[in-house]
């Protein structure tokens, strides 16, 4: 099972992305799993992932992040009009198309 990471400054408005990625990642019948969490709180999750992906709100620390991940895995900001208009499916595309590129 693929594992994705959202991060943003308080984990509050990537949790409404986190239900919409669900959803359509359901509707495809794939299995996911999508945790967010607060800046602060990324560096432990990181290790269990196969992506990082960051709100458009905190890209500003994208490379803090990088450096947590050491290269293992991606580490993306979210395309702003995607993260607007919490497109889950385009921004779950995405992530997995990073994924596949990182195997």
């Amino acid at each position: 099972m693929k594992k994705i990471l959202l991060v943003c400054a308080a984990g509050m408005s990537t949790s409404l992305l986190v239900n919409k990625m669900n959803d359509a990642a359901k509707a495809r019948g794939i299995a996911i799993d999508i945790v967010a969490l607060p800046i602060s709180e990324c560096s432990k999750a990181a290790e269990e992932v196969d992506i990082v992906l960051l709100g458009p709100q905190v890209r500003y620390q994208k490379a803090q992040v990088d450096s947590i991940v050491d290269g293992r895995v991606p580490v993306e900001v979210i395309e702003m009009r995607a993260y607007g208009t919490m497109n889950g499916s385009a921004i779950l595309d995405r992530a997995l198309e990073l994924i596949d590129q990182n195997q």
